[in-house]
């Protein structure tokens, strides 16, 4: 389903991304980790057509997504970082006019509108303005918007980053539901726990290389997630010195 080959970024002096590649198989759910820097909303953007590479390619369903970024972004959908939605719509319109703008007719748009309302869980706020929303329902009706379309791929950074354990669990079935049904999941999380329960596969990203991909199993090695994505990452830092903050205040 994606094909990355020699995904490289720079800002400045400073190398985002180095020589990318990799590659995530019709169906599967993939988790990308990484520390804070590591590259991952970089690689995510690229993907999705939000941030132009200095070089490499990147093919979606075999289709180049900056030669022909129209035909790639029809069968792609998108939770970026930093999320910002159309808040003074409420979540129906906001639903049913991502539909429209998606290439769906009326009827289309709002029967599918429906339709995620009830699977995510928010029908009951669906006339309020999405501004009026919590975090939770927030990332919910942006991943609904990313799904109206039926894509083939989803791309999602941090898509449960301050989102409630209820909203999350609900939108995890969803997701594992999609991909049972061979759509593809690539998303970024710190959430170790989270890509262990749900990813069959996973990428760990430090300072701008990939380090380990593979199977879930493979990319472990024996070990924890945690555990081997920090060894990777370099190992545990020794928080020494600072005696000065076992000496209190008062």
């Amino acid at each position: 389903m994606l094909e990355i080959t020699g995904l490289t970024k720079r800002f400045g002096h400073t190398v985002a991304l180095e020589d990318l590649d990799l590659t995530v198989r019709v169906g599967s759910f993939t988790g990308i980790v990484g520390p804070n820097g590591a590259g991952k909303t970089t690689a995510l953007s690229m993907v999705a057509g939000l941030l132009r590479p200095d070089s490499g390619t990147v093919l979606i369903n075999g289709i180049d997504a900056w030669k022909h970024p129209r035909k790639a972004k029809r069968i792609t959908g998108v939770v970026p970082d930093r999320l910002r939605t159309f808040d003074r719509l409420t979540g129906e319109q906001l639903l049913y006019s991502t539909g429209l703008l998606r290439g769906l007719d009326r009827k289309t748009a709002r029967t599918r509108a429906d339709d995620l309302a009830v699977a995510f869980g928010i029908e009951d706020a669906i006339d309020r303005l999405v501004a009026d929303y919590s975090a939770g329902m927030t990332k919910k009706i942006a991943l609904a918007s990313a799904m109206i379309h039926a894509p083939r791929l989803l791309v999602l950074d941090e898509p449960f980053e301050g989102v409630d354990p209820v909203s999350a669990a609900t939108m995890t079935q969803v997701l594992v539901r999609y991909a049972k049904a061979g759509g593809t999941v690539l998303l970024s999380s710190h959430s170790m726990d989270l890509i262990e329960r749900v990813c069959d596969s996973a990428v760990v990203i430090v300072a701008g290389r990939i380090l380990a991909s593979g199977t879930l199993d493979e990319v472990r090695d024996g070990l924890p997630l945690e555990d081997r994505f920090v060894e990777l990452a370099g190992g545990r830092q020794a928080a020494e010195g600072m005696e000065w903050l076992h000496s209190f205040s008062d």
